[in-house]
């Protein structure tokens, strides 16, 4: 298949989209527009001489990084400044030639049903690949395209990052404005929000303000762990889910961990987002990461310029998230390009290693996670609960405790990281666990029963492993 000029720099500004910020998109890449493809190379006009300056500077080296993945083989940018604009005001600089406009839906569909911040076009239903991971959370993002504000209100995401959250969120917008494109969609971040609302009270417009965000139709949040401890963000946040939610519109929000475990949440609003659907999302297994894999493939033609055993190969040893499965991709598609040889598993190999060796240093923990659970079962004996009472999600005291107990003898015996520590205790985050380390030693200095029974299980622990 041959592409045009227009269609290789349609496909390069997508991508782009990925790894700049929207801002930086919109001013300088968006005003370029594609004259010439010789399958090498691309020459896109500028509006001037600075323009192609600060491009070549900031951004050429960028966008040809980007080719391999995007087109499948790599690219030389080339930049120039458009004969037809060279009489044109400083002042136009910025402005995109008309019919050139990025509308974040399909060319018929109205940008102004979308405030405050774009959706991405890639993330839809059709892209999202489902696994055991993330199935209750896709089959829920389904049911409340179809019936917004009826099924799941508010719908709530949680879990690591990169594994899909913020993808189902736009895809639920994306299939609603699809069949209803009049919707008025509001797709933010918190800290948005926050910022919104500073600037607000402080032009004495917080009317506009409640008046622009209580009248959309959608309300969808990304990160709303960072809401907590802002008193006067959660305030305003309070009542316009109040407002929203009576008059049935869909409020969709996205977290790193439940309502429950955000810290210093109000009560209010930690019972109001888990009043619908809460539901996680977790890391996939390997049937899910090479499938992810091969449909990430064919969205970016790159089916014969990858093969299937390489796929194999990454998404044994990419076990992490999504984004660093389509990080392995770029990154071995750039290797292959600047080495100028052909895509094998040897040379994903070479590509990768850095991801290898901690792959290798993870294959040599089993004998931190046998300790791990040595520590687990001595806590749960001496507190009188079950090993899978503190690897579960339950916040009960009876629980609490020893979970913190055996995080502590987890970090003090062992030497675990955060992360390592959290995913053994029910996938909890690194604040949480930071939390349960310093509660216990507050606990220890507080209390010299207590301190000797930690004491005691430590010291079982050492012996016995």
């Amino acid at each position: 298949m041959t592409l045009t000029a227009t269609e290789v720099w349609t496909r390069l500004l997508d991508r782009a989209r990925t790894q700049l910020s929207d801002h930086i998109v919109d001013t300088w890449l968006s005003p370029l527009t594609a004259a010439e493809f010789s399958g090498e190379s691309l020459i896109l006009n500028a509006p001037d001489q600075f323009s192609v300056e600060w491009n070549e500077r900031r951004h050429s080296a960028i966008l040809e990084s980007l080719a391999p993945v995007t087109l499948g083989h790599p690219l030389k940018i080339e930049l120039r400044v458009h004969q037809e604009r060279l009489q044109r005001s400083q002042m136009d600089l910025f402005v995109p030639v008309k019919g050139q406009e990025r509308s974040v839906m399909a060319p018929e569909r109205p940008r102004e049903n979308v405030t405050l911040s774009s959706l991405n076009d890639r993330y839809t239903f059709d892209t999202f690949v489902v696994g055991k991971s993330n199935d209750l959370a896709a089959a829920a993002a389904a049911a409340v395209s179809q019936a917004p504000g009826k099924t799941y209100n508010p719908l709530f995401f949680y879990g690591p990052t990169g594994l899909g959250k913020t993808h189902l969120m736009q895809a639920i917008a994306q299939d609603i404005i699809r069949r209803s494109p009049a919707t008025r969609v509001t797709y933010i971040t918190t800290e948005q929000f926050t910022n919104d609302v500073i600037t607000s009270i402080g032009k004495g417009a917080m009317h506009d303000f409640r008046r622009r965000y209580r009248e959309t139709d959608l309300f969808l949040v990304d990160d709303v762990h960072f809401i907590g401890g802002k008193n006067s963000t959660q305030e305003e946040f309070f009542h316009t889910f109040n407002a929203l939610y009576e008059a049935g519109r869909q409020i969709v929000l996205t977290s790193d961990r439940p309502p429950s475990e955000i810290p210093k949440l109000e009560a209010r609003l930690a019972s109001r987002f888990a009043w619908g659907m809460v539901a996680d999302l977790g890391q996939p297994d390997l049937e899910h990461r090479i499938a992810i894999l091969r449909r990430k493939a064919a969205m970016d033609h790159l089916e014969h310029t990858i093969p299937d055993d390489v796929l194999h190969f990454i998404a044994d040893h990419v076990q992490s998230n999504v984004r660093e499965l389509e990080g392995s991709i770029i990154k071995l598609l750039a290797y292959a390009s600047l080495k100028h040889r052909v895509i094998t598993v040897e040379l994903a190999r070479e590509a990768l290693r850095d991801k290898l060796r901690a792959n290798d240093a993870a294959a040599a923990r089993p004998d931190r996670q046998n300790r791990m659970g040595a520590i687990q079962q001595r806590v749960a004996g001496e507190w009188g609960v079950t090993v899978e009472g503190l690897q579960s999600k339950t916040r009960t005291k009876n629980l609490t405790v020893p979970r913190q107990v055996a995080m502590y003898l987890a970090r003090e015996v062992l030497g675990l990281q955060l992360v390592e520590i959290g995913q053994a205790f029910g996938g909890r985050d690194h604040s949480t666990v930071i939390h349960s380390l310093e509660r216990v030693v507050d606990m220890m200095k507080d209390s010299g029963d207590f301190r000797g029974r930690v004491e005691k299980v430590r010291e079982t622990v050492r012996h016995s492993t």
